[in-house]
């Protein structure tokens, strides 16, 4: 009698998924405050990654607070790295996935010095950076949304730029020039005070959902910063179509949406 040795590789919800397409509803705030800095991200396959920066004597550092001591480049920390990616990747970040990656770069210093210093890197790396030109947008490997301190007045003037504005989400009705605006942010406690117990009261479900889908309808992805790291909240976020769910701790939220594939 024959006897067949058969191997069988199990492979986990999240390499499987893995192998699918990015987490397109997952943002890493803060990411370099991570262990490592936009890899770990990149390892769970974010759709979007936040970095803070300072404009520190011609040069832009990332740093939560003015860097003194640690001096880590924009530049070294992010940018390179996915060049290289996408590089690798015939120009998308990850192998898999077409999408484009959100780097949100919240601006901590003066908005309209450091768009300048910010201009000319991203200007190194157009080949992978989504364009604005000609009133076309051309889309590529990453799409860089600044926030914090906006130089509304310097990109409107840009006949081409490789930057866009992450928008007030409370504003969303008021706001006329459409084009320099992808994304659109507010506080969470701005909209919704529950924390996750009990159910999320009916007006503030409404009011979110008046501003999300205001919001969709003029195109732009929808965030919460400062939400609870809390499963429950984020199942209302997501029901609710807020596109991009906050969150500092990487792994559980890549379990939660891998769990709802």
């Amino acid at each position: 009698m024959k006897r067949y040795l058969i191997f069988l590789i199990v492979c986990s919800p999240a390499f499987l998924y893995s192998q699918e397409c990015c987490l397109k509803n997952a943002h890493s705030h803060n990411d370099y405050k991570h262990r490592q800095p936009l890899s770990d991200a990149l390892s769970f396959k974010f759709k979007s990654i936040e970095a803070d920066v300072f404009l520190v004597n011609g040069h832009v550092l990332v740093s939560h607070i003015y860097p003194i001591f640690k001096r880590k480049k924009l530049e070294e920390l992010y940018l390179k790295p996915l060049l290289d990616s996408c590089k690798k990747h015939n120009g998308k970040v990850y192998a898999d996935c077409k999408e484009s990656l959100i780097l949100l770069i919240d601006i901590k210093s003066d908005a309209e010095k450091t768009y300048t210093e910010l201009k000319k890197i991203f200007g190194k790396y157009r080949s992978i950076l989504s364009t604005y030109e000609n009133g076309i947008m051309i889309e590529r490997g990453v799409t860089i949304i600044l926030s914090g301190n906006k130089p509304f007045e310097q990109l409107q003037r840009d006949s081409t730029r490789y930057a866009f504005i992450d928008q007030n989400l409370l504003s969303i009705q008021q706001e006329k020039n459409n084009s320099i605006y992808l994304m659109a942010s507010t506080k969470y406690s701005n909209i919704i005070r529950w924390k996750g117990a009990g159910e999320l009261p009916i007006v503030e479900k409404e009011k979110l959902n008046i501003l999300v889908n205001s919001a969709h309808r003029q195109g732009k992805t929808v965030r919460l910063w400062a939400s609870p790291e809390n499963k429950k909240v984020w199942q209302e976020l997501l029901d609710c179509g807020v596109d991009l769910i906050n969150t500092d701790d990487l792994q559980t939220l890549s379990d939660f949406l891998i769990k709802k594939k």
